[in-house]
């Protein structure tokens, strides 16, 4: 043994796998090694090249990125781990580029060396395996993190969508409604001024709350008709002598009126005092339409929230009776602004199943997965079919789109983990591992039968 095996000898005493072995063992391993010094940002290694070396890390730490994903998934080694290639593993080449962040002394030892290394020692079998065992699950788990993390971005971003149109109509309807409500002020004034009789004032007050009862509910038409309607109206307003007639036209063509509707007000009513009418008239039922409006926004709002904590089953227990129907329903809500480009879902649901003891939030990322993965299997444009039966003691839930299908070769293995048909970046393959995980446990099962134009996966849960 040379004077620079010996304190390499040492070292490798230093690190758990190999801290008991004998010592003529470490000076065997020590005189095959070749010590690798690295310098803060120093590369070590290069993704794609030949796997051939197991890596002793001494001293410092290794980071590892690899780029062929946009560089997301990020592995770490300090000192005292042993990572690279280990005996048995199937590695072939090396899955990320690896620099030092520190000063960094890593020991190579080569494969050619393995067997003889475990001729010699045979404890360190068991050791290797447990080393590649933690490793292999470590990365499983941090990639089940990156595969939830992944679809929790999906969803906030369509629910940051979804949730903005209605925000957005409320806030357009409260900066409108100021200069409504100084309108109406402005009208309600000039009317004052007219000193109507009794009876024109009894008369102008059932029309105004006829025509609110209108506004509420306006009568759906066309862009076409209604651009005509108030052409027309703001003709006849303008005839009449009445202020701004185009903007009395929008509000009253909204509310359902038009010349003939406002004709008897004209002929009972001075020209004055129709004029201060016809202009009150409109600013409320354009202070009833933004109020609508608001309401409506408000509303959205709320049903939106609603089916975001009863899809995570916020601030309720993990097992619980649910409603398949409710889940369901909530998670196409959670995907409607991936659903309302193109895609048409028919609901065939059978209302009189009962209810189940289940895990509510799990159960829905399996309808969260499947109804993302239809999706995509129809580019976004095709028919979704979710139907629901009981088939002797077990709930069926079929969820079916008329996609390109999957091969044949395919079908068998894609409850795989880590197996996936997306392009390098667009998937883990943990997707539909996690659903089958999840189904079973909850004791049911999950199937599924595809070819082109007809794909369906059927899960059946148990009812007891």
């Amino acid at each position: 043994m040379t004077t620079e095996q010996q304190p390499l000898a040492a070292e490798l005493r230093s690190i758990k796998v190999f801290a008991d072995l004998p010592e003529i063992d470490l000076e065997w391993l020590a005189s095959r090694m070749q010590l690798v010094v690295l310098q803060p940002a120093e590369v070590f290694s290069r993704e794609g090249a030949p796997a051939t070396y197991l890596y002793a890390i001494l001293e410092g730490e290794l980071r590892a990125r690899r780029e062929s994903d946009g560089g997301e998934r990020m592995y770490v080694a300090h000192a005292g781990d042993v990572t690279g290639l280990l005996p048995f593993s199937r590695l072939k080449i090396i899955p990320s580029t690896s620099r030092a962040v520190v000063f960094t002394r890593v020991a190579a030892l080569h494969k050619e060396h393995f067997p003889e290394m475990l001729q010699r020692m045979p404890v360190l079998v068991k050791r290797l395996v447990a080393v590649m065992s933690d490793r292999i699950r470590e990365s499983a788990k941090a990639d089940q993190q990156r595969e939830k993390l992944a679809a929790l971005g999906k969803l906030s971003a369509g629910l940051a969508h979804e949730l903005n149109n209605p925000a957005a109509a409320a806030m357009r309807a409260a900066s409108t409604l100021c200069d409504a409500v100084n309108y109406f002020r402005d009208a309600n004034w000039r009317l004052d001024e007219q000193d109507l009789p009794r009876e024109q004032r009894r008369m102008l007050a059932d029309f105004e709350r006829a025509t609110g009862k209108r506004a509420g509910k306006p009568e759906p038409i066309d862009s076409l008709e209604r651009s005509d309607r108030e052409e027309a109206l703001a003709q006849w307003l303008e005839s009449r002598g009445v202020e701004n007639a185009w903007d009395c036209a929008l509000a009253l063509v909204g509310a359902g009126l038009d010349s003939a509707a406002l004709t008897p007000l004209a002929e009972a009513l001075p020209p004055e005092a129709f004029r201060a009418a016809a202009m009150r008239i409109a600013a409320s039922s354009a202070l009833l339409r933004l109020v609508a409006e608001i309401e409506n926004s408000a509303t959205r709002v709320s049903e939106l929230v609603r089916a975001i904590k009863e899809y995570s089953y916020m601030d309720q227990g993990p097992e619980q009776e649910i409603d398949i129907h409710q889940g369901l329903e909530n998670t196409l809500l959670m995907l409607k602004h991936q659903l309302k480009h193109g895609v048409n879902v028919v609901r065939d649901y059978d209302r009189a199943l009962p209810k189940i003891h289940a895990r509510g939030s799990e159960l829905n990322q399996v309808w969260t997965n499947l109804i993302d993965n239809a999706i995509d299997a129809m580019n976004g444009n095709g028919e979704l079919r979710i139907r629901t039966s009981r088939e002797l003691d077990y709930l069926l839930v079929e969820i079916r789109d008329n996609g390109a299908g999957i091969p044949p070769e395919i079908q068998s293995r894609i409850f795989e983990p880590f197996f996936t048909t997306k392009g390098i970046g667009e998937g883990t393959g943990l997707g539909l591992e996690m659903v089958y995980r999840i189904i079973r446990n909850h004791h049911g099962e999950i199937t599924v039968a595809s070819k082109p134009g007809d794909t369906r996966f059927e899960v059946r849960l148990p009812l007891n």
